[in-house]
């Protein structure tokens, strides 16, 4: 596969399998009902406990931990007092982590010292996000808010402390149903108006997350700089964009739907839904390369079950003897060949095809020379593969309680 796409997942994985030292951090638990292996995924809160987060208003904290009865890792986010369970993918990172944390983007919209020009910069000089990516984004996001529209809900947390990247542009809404929880109200008279406004909060929400990324800066969705907001808008970016982002904004007493900014998109979409097809071709393309990988894999497993087990049915020469010692030279065949002089012998492509011809049993021969190099014993692959399924088959039963 690809190295970029090798690292990336190798990153994920040193990420979902990261630990930290319990005696280094004693305030986080070793567990949490079936959830073991916390670790930490944001800085914890202050002892005290007397800081509150801006988020929900609560003090808030948040893990990577394992789940005992699937063996999955998961993203806990704890409210203190309460637990969301949420899937965790590793190397996320919020879009405010990833667009919002330079100071310098909010210059423009800071009052000027030394004399600047009154104008909006261009946007090769005002360090904005190409359109293309923000049409990317508004793509995930709407198609995220209709999905769950549709089904009677609203999301409330479309915020960019809560709107996930994974990868390069993939987006996902992190703690969905926290606020739903935390001001339940069971006397409600009417609760489909209520989840009617925040339904529409929703689209607000999504009109000041685009026109954050349109101004690439939190300070363009403030009140007292929107007009300087949307002239940048107009003269950086498309007029679908700019409609966009008013008619999420503006006139807020009719009632809006996420399928209404659907004729704004266009044919955007199909170069998104272009663009994701892609990328999954050139994902199968290299999957295709490795996905003999597992059944390699489980080849060597099983001969490592067989291959000098110390004893088995009160025997402690079964690995040497019948079937389990043709295995056994068969694994020095595999691995412990050397040349002429005496020195290692390594060959990726030999141990493949080796097991290969194992897995497929073949009819070729092969010679397996004993280590004292007094017997050579020739077989077929098929005769192997025989021998080799016959006795993985044995220790199965004898860990059934079946022998």
């Amino acid at each position: 596969m690809t190295d970029e796409l090798r690292q990336e997942l190798i990153n994920r994985h040193l990420i979902t399998m990261a630990q930290i030292d319990q005696a280094d951090i004693p305030a986080v638990p070793t567990e949490v009902d079936s959830y073991h292996s916390l670790f930490p995924l944001e800085p914890l809160p202050p002892p005290n406990r007397i800081q509150k987060t801006s988020n929900f208003g609560y003090i808030t904290s948040c893990y990577k931990a394992v789940n005992s009865k699937d063996d999955l890792p998961y993203c806990l986010r704890r409210i203190h007092a309460l637990v969301f369970a949420y899937d965790f993918h590793a190397g996320g990172e919020t879009m405010m982590s990833r667009h919002f944390n330079d100071p310098s983007a909010d210059a423009y919209f800071t009052k000027r010292k030394w004399g600047q020009h009154d104008g909006p910069l261009p946007r090769q000089h005002a360090g904005l996000l190409p359109e293309s990516l923000i049409w990317a984004y508004i793509v995930q996001l709407s198609s995220a808010l209709r999905t769950i529209h549709t089904a009677g809900l609203a999301c409330r947390v479309m915020d960019p402390t809560k709107i996930l990247v994974t990868g390069k542009t993939r987006l996902r809404v992190n703690c969905v149903g926290v606020f739903d929880v935390l001001t339940f109200d069971n006397s409600q008279n009417n609760p489909l108006a209520l989840m009617a406004q925040f339904q529409q909060a929703d689209l607000i929400s999504l009109g000041k997350v685009v026109l954050a990324l349109a101004c690439n800066s939190l300070s363009g969705i403030q009140r007292e700089n929107l007009q300087k907001a949307m002239e940048l808008v107009t003269i950086n970016y498309s007029s679908d964009l700019k409609n966009l982002i008013l008619y999420l904004l503006t006139d807020q007493n009719r009632l809006r739907s996420v399928n209404d900014i659907m004729p704004m998109i266009g044919a955007r979409f199909y170069t998104q839904l272009d663009a994701a097809q892609m990328r999954n071709d050139v994902i199968e393309e290299d999957l295709a390369k490795e996905v003999q990988n597992g059944r390699l894999f489980r080849l060597l497993a099983k001969l490592g079950t067989i291959n000098e087990r110390p004893e088995f049915q009160k025997d402690p020469t079964w690995s040497e003897t019948g079937d389990r010692y043709l295995l056994k030279l068969f694994r020095d065949h595999l691995f412990h060949q050397v040349t002429e002089a005496g020195t290692p012998w390594i060959d990726l492509s030999h141990i493949i095809s080796c097991l290969n011809k194992l897995d497929a049993g073949v009819p070729e021969k092969i010679s397996l020379i004993s280590r004292d190099e007094k017997s050579v014993l020739v077989v077929t692959y098929s005769d192997l593969k025989r021998c080799f399924e016959n006795t993985f088959q044995e220790l199965i039963a004898a860990a059934n309680g079946q022998l």
